[in-house]
């Protein structure tokens, strides 16, 4: 066959039929088409055509986009399109199965070669690549390694070979494999294929160490934005944390989430402190059986599992979309591991939370878990963390910070995390930003930001004064702050683009265009005060939750959902890879009673369509049959609920048990105007029942008291409790129905009440 020739693929083009692989153009395949036929989607996201075409064309092609954002498309599509097989390097066995799955349910012919295949399913795999029946190879860098699997791929039609979470090539990412490093060799054994590297996570140290190791300098670059406007970014105080935790998920009930830890034993610990709360949590981890660990993993993917309690080992393989939370129990290693872990919360582009509990002890930790590795490798993990603790202490906008860290600029804060929605003290920041810049030049743009602080702050340490800094005009200007206070102007000023860090000396920060002119000219520059890290309230709830309400048939959507899950245990298969939560909305928005129709529905494509969409259009059939539903396109079904958005979230807030004062805190309103918005809520039908707050407030004589109910009766030790709370100065004030006053005894109670100065509200609701 023409691949078994080792000439470049530039040269191939003389050779007829394999000539064309690399010079398809636009006119000769129609990807918008190829995408409906494939994957069911009409438009493609972001820079996914564009990449794709590049790689038709036979480029090498460097791709760095967020979780979420499609970049399994990015090669996938091309390896249907192209004659023969794509290999894709892929680093966990979980994430190759999945993605075979995937593929598999687009009647795709993908599969993949790992260690967890026998000798005879190891054969059919290969047979299957050498008669050009798989379109799609998987294989783990450790299986590339072989003799015998590399003489097997030069015997076949290989297109191109795409490497996927390529940043564990580098030693300056988060999650460096040296196994890795040996790939572009045993490519260039198969002959000069295209390659496709593509990541989550890449600063630009990171995205030049990748194009160096792979020989890919020449690559057509494509950097997408990571920006995730869906998720809610927020970091906690780790006090008190596993109630908080409690707090925070349930929340969400009945959703999906991920919780992460840093120890096995902390694993067990969280998940079965989350069972003992009603919280249907499981745990995942290396130690456990790997029995147990599958089906821990496919409890969670099939909706058997609301959370998973996880050390960073899970996640990798994880393509469920409607993940609704990602709460990091204990600080993450990496800003890097930290943006691809919560990444795999709100794939489906809804509005998700991200919460972390923050510890400097967990730092410490992280520290001394370092402490067996190479120098270089201790140096460069303590970057790393110093990093996760400036992100974490720091009251500037998270989006900002990440955005930032990776190498894009945010011109205006995101609105959308906590820091955003709870902003601390801001003050001028010109001179102490002069001051920095001063620091920085009169070092010669040579040092980072530790070494900086010492200079400002006037340390006599021995690298100070070797360097003969204790001289310089800046020296010991800032004496008068600690040095917490002058980390956070460096990275400000960072932030605001004064300085940039220096790619080819990690660490080291240089002077930008803007810093020079600021030097020679200020200007006013607004600072904020770090976290000194007191108890924080509840974010507002809307944030990571609420959402507008949609335009679908909820009943015919529980049915869909329902069935979804019937045919995904008989195939075997997670709930997400038979139809996503957003293909089944649209089926039970416009109703498609035909395999044609349902072939056009978003997600579903020819292939899922041919595959599983008979028993749905089915029952819609049947459904729109029963209710008398006229089918066309474009029905909807508009929701019957008319309330504001702040009352549903008030209701939803009170059904969860949240405490009075964090609900009216998140609504941004005082307390007085939470009640008048219940009494309105009450006074339309709907009742609160505040019960589960006043047995909590009656042990707190700090607290306002508020009871509602249809026919107060306090009875004596709570008449006791409240008749104590008011001695011991608490302003108590007790809401009752007017149907309150039939009764003779609940009468005489409010009374007793009122006389011991207790302010009764009478509602007639």
């Amino acid at each position: 066959m023409c691949f078994g020739c080792r000439e470049s693929y530039k040269d191939r083009k003389s050779h007829g039929n394999v000539n064309q692989l690399f010079i398809r153009g636009r006119k000769e395949v129609d990807l918008k088409k190829k995408l409906k036929q494939f994957f069911g989607y009409d438009t493609f996201r972001g820079n996914q055509e564009v990449i794709i075409q590049n790689l038709l064309d036979g480029k090498d092609t460097f791709v760095i986009m967020p979780t979420g954002a499609g970049k399994s498309l990015c090669y996938q599509l091309p390896g249907i399109i192209l004659e023969g097989t794509a290999i894709v390097i892929s680093p966990l066995i979980a994430l190759m199965k999945n993605q075979v799955d995937q593929m598999l349910a687009h009647n795709i012919n993908a599969a993949f070669l790992n260690s967890t295949l026998n000798k005879t399913e190891m054969k059919r795999v290969k047979k299957g690549v050498l008669d050009q029946e798989i379109k799609l190879l998987y294989v783990a860098p450790e299986s590339l390694t072989k003799e015998e699997n590399v003489a097997f791929l030069k015997e076949a039609n290989v297109s191109f070979v795409a490497i996927d979470e390529v940043h564990c090539i580098s030693e300056w990412g988060h999650d460096f494999r040296p196994e890795y490093r040996r790939i572009k060799s045993i490519i260039a054994e198969l002959g000069e294929l295209p390659i496709m590297a593509l990541t989550a996570t890449a600063t630009p140290k990171v995205q030049q160490d990748i194009q160096r190791n792979l020989h890919m300098d020449d690559a057509t670059v494509f950097k997408s934005s990571f920006l995730r406007k869906n998720l809610y970014y927020e970091v906690r105080p780790k006090v008190n944390a596993k109630k908080a935790l409690v707090q925070f998920i349930k929340r969400f009930p009945g959703k999906g989430g991920i919780v992460y830890c840093l120890s096995r034993k902390k694993v067990e610990e969280v998940a079965n402190f989350l069972q003992v709360n009603d919280i249907n949590a499981l745990p995942y981890h290396a130690g456990l059986d790997s029995h147990q660990r599958v089906n821990n993993q496919d409890a969670f993917l099939n909706e058997d599992a609301d959370v998973i309690v996880a050390t960073i080992a899970f996640g990798m393989g994880i393509d469920k979309p409607n993940v609704r939370f990602v709460a990091h129990y204990d600080a993450p290693k990496s800003l890097e591991g930290y943006y691809q872990e919560t990444g795999r919360a709100g794939r489906d582009s809804k509005n998700s939370n991200c919460l972390m509990f923050y510890s400097y002890n967990d730092i410490l930790k992280l520290e001394k878990f370092n402490k067996d590795k190479t120098v270089t490798e201790r140096d460069n993990a303590k970057m790393l963390l110093e990093e996760v603790t400036a992100y974490s202490e720091s009251s500037a906008c998270r989006t900002r910070q990440l955005l930032h860290y990776f190498g894009e600029h945010l011109d205006e804060d995101c609105g959308f995390c906590d820091n955003c929605k709870n902003p601390k003290e801001t003050f001028e920041g010109k001179e102490e930003v002069l001051i920095a810049l001063q620091a920085v030049q009169q070092t010669k743009q040579k040092f980072g930001i530790r070494h900086l602080v010492d200079v400002i702050r006037g340390s006599n340490n021995q690298y100070v004064i070797s360097y003969h800094h204790d001289s310089l005009d800046v020296y010991a200007k800032g004496k008068g702050k600690d040095a917490h206070h002058w980390s956070s102007i460096i990275r400000q000023t960072l932030i605001n683009e004064f300085l940039r860090k220096d790619i080819d000396n990690y660490g080291v920060l240089k002077l930008t265009e803007a810093g020079e002119e600021f030097i020679k000219k200020q200007h006013s520059v607004i600072l904020s005060k770090d976290h000194e890290y007191p108890d924080l309230a509840e974010s507002a709830e809307e944030d990571g939750e609420a959402e507008q309400p949609h335009s679908f048939d909820k009943a015919l959507f529980v049915l869909l959902k329902d069935l979804r899950k019937e045919v995904a245990t008989k195939k075997d298969l997670p709930p997400y890879v038979i139809f996503q939560d957003e293909s089944l909305e649209e089926m039970a928005s416009s109703y498609p009673t035909t395999m044609d129709e349902i072939s056009h529905i978003p997600g579903v494509g020819q292939g899922k369509a041919k595959k599983f969409g008979k028993p749905f259009v089915e029952l819609i059939e049947k459904y729109t049959e029963e209710n008398d539903i006229t089918v066309a396109h474009e029905v909807f079904v508009k929701s019957s609920v008319k309330k504001s958005k702040n009352k549903i979230l008030i209701i939803q807030q009170v059904d969860k048990k949240i405490n009075l004062e964090a609900i009216a805190q998140a609504q941004r309103i005082s307390l007085n105007e939470l009640i008048k918005e219940m009494e309105h809520i009450c006074h339309s039908g709907t009742k609160l029942n505040l019960d589960y707050y006043i047995d909590g407030i009656f042990r707190n004589a700090e607290y306002y008291i508020f009871i509602v109910s249809p026919y107060f009766n306090a009875g004596e030790n709570r008449l006791k409790s409240i008749l104590a709370a008011k001695k011991e100065g608490c302003e108590v004030t007790i809401l009752v129905s007017s149907k309150t006053l039939i009764n003779k005894n609940s009468r005489d109670e409010l009374l007793r009440l009122q006389k011991a100065g207790c302010v009764v509200k009478v509602n007639p609701y």
